[in-house]
């Protein structure tokens, strides 16, 4: 048992206004691991009086250096903390563990890593000829007071998503972890008092959707970075937009795998497998459909099959196992029902589509569907689950066209021997990430993001940064020989 009951508020842990409290439950042995406190909307709003404290404090005067600086201190102690926080989220998640090892905490210390050397290359001030006389300084500065919302799939590395731009930026942040998987949150509340990040520039308060609407409506937050589902997206979107607030919209995806006739399956098939069941296939950039020449169709539906009945599904906790549970029953009860649909509207199950043989958790068989056409359901939604739909095409012209007939435009790939060819698919198929020969879903140095139904704004790379920075422009009268500042 994890238990918490104070909120991190104002670099201290201060006493809930409320008495709710929400009890952590493991999705693999279904019994509580923890409990936290439930805010209350006087919560929020005194978390949000400490980050608008923070933002108009001393820390307004910190350099990017300086900045860059605390972000490397954040990395070093999520790396300190790699084996704790790796068997935490496994156990809140459900995810296999080497995946929350190097999915989750690890790949988290690398995007705040990642943002130091970014903040040290950023030009918060540059000065440019001006077209009416004098020179002009164009400043990007913080955006202020921000919010960020945090889903359960992957916590921690959601986190560092928005917590590492915030800092970098010199913006101050509320966070709201999911109701399913706070616990992780609060341990990286630890890290950063060890790295000492100054009183109230990140501030981290469970909260259920009505609190967490109450955040995202708050009159001083300046913007919220939102990581979640479309339908939630939409809804924030729209709050946002009402109010002329900043926003960065991170939501779902139906990504698409072409295998090219000349694909090399040895190297596609396993990189498939990784990029479309990914932490129990609870991914947005999952390849969830695998499109396939006509020429090589039962080939591929022949790998692919052997290659997702290998998936052992088990405890997670257990290296050996590369399926885990997903999150809650309602989650399960969801695929299933996205598994009853496909059977319904005519595709074939080539494995899995039922439940592993276990005596506890939300456990789903990977599962591979064939004879699925891009129209039906399974080929649409997003299934958030290990599911797989391969769907045949005639021409790669054909393909790049099912790529792109979707609502959802988050990532994608492309396997062939001839890397031109990938390349030019990758410049036709509209989603806001790619790879060619690679399930890589995301580079830390890159913005990621989606086109479409997929989102709005980008995260990481220096676009990262720049998306919590609001534009000034300085005009300076002719001659002027100008000090450039921070």
């Amino acid at each position: 048992m994890l238990t918490f009951d104070k909120f991190f508020i104002g670099g201290e842990w201060v006493a809930p206004a409320g008495n709710e409290t929400l009890k952590v439950l493991s999705p693999t042995t279904e019994e509580v691991i923890g409990s936290v406190p439930v805010a209350t909307p006087a919560d929020m709003d005194r978390a949000v009086a400490a980050a608008k404290a923070a933002f108009n404090g001393p820390w307004r005067d910190w350099t990017p250096e300086q900045r860059a600086e605390l972000l490397t201190k954040i990395a070093d102690g999520i790396k300190s903390r790699q084996d704790e926080l790796t068997g935490l989220i496994t156990n809140e998640v459900g995810a296999p563990y080497f995946f929350s090892m190097f999915g989750q905490v690890l790949s988290a210390a690398m995007v705040f890593d990642s943002f130091a050397a970014n903040t040290r290359a950023f030009p918060f001030e540059e000065q440019r000829a001006g077209a009416m006389g004098g020179p002009i300084l164009v400043r990007r500065e913080p955006v202020g007071v921000c919010a960020g919302i945090i889903p359960w799939n992957v916590p921690l590395f959601i986190i560092a998503l928005k917590v590492a731009p915030t800092i970098a930026s010199g913006s101050t942040i509320v966070l709201k972890p999911a109701p399913e998987t706070p616990l992780d949150a609060n341990v990286f509340a630890e890290i950063l008092v060890e790295a000492g990040v100054p009183a109230g520039v990140v501030n981290i308060v469970a909260a259920d959707r009505e609190v967490g609407e109450h955040l995202v409506r708050h009159p001083d937050i300046d913007k919220v970075s939102f990581t979640g589902s479309t339908a939630a997206g939409r809804k924030i979107g729209a709050i946002c937009g009402e109010q002329l607030k900043r926003c960065t919209l991170e939501l779902g995806g139906k990504s698409a795998a072409i295998i090219c006739e000349d694909a090399d399956l040895e190297a596609a098939i396993p990189a498939i497998i990784q990029g479309g069941l990914m932490n129990n296939g609870q991914a947005c950039v999952a390849l969830t459909r695998v499109l396939a020449p006509a020429s090589r169709y039962d080939e591929i539906k022949g790998a692919l099959a052997t290659a997702v009945a290998s998936q052992i599904a088990g405890d997670p906790t257990n290296p050996e196992n590369m399926t885990g549970p997903l999150i809650a029953e309602r989650q399960r009860e969801r695929v299933e029902g996205y598994i009853a649909k496909g059977k319904a509207e005519g595709a074939t199950v080539v494995t899995g589509g039922d439940r592993p043989d276990m005596a506890s958790g939300h456990f789903v068989s990977p599962t591979l569907f064939a004879d699925v056409t891009n129209d039906m359901t399974i080929a649409r939604e997003e299934i958030f689950g290990p599911v797989l739909s391969l769907i045949k095409y005639d021409t790669l012209e054909d393909a790049i066209a099912m790529a792109n007939d979707n609502d959802y435009g988050l990532a994608g790939a492309c396997y062939t021997a001839d890397l031109a060819k990938g390349l030019d698919v990758a410049r036709r198929v509209r989603t806001g990430t790619f790879g060619v020969n690679t399930a890589q879903g995301m580079d830390f140095n890159g913005p990621f993001g989606g086109f479409k139904s997929s989102g709005i704004g980008r995260e990481l790379g220096p676009e990262g940064i720049a998306s919590f920075c609001e534009y000034k422009t300085i005009s300076l009268p002719g001659g002027s020989e100008v000090p450039m500042g921070a």
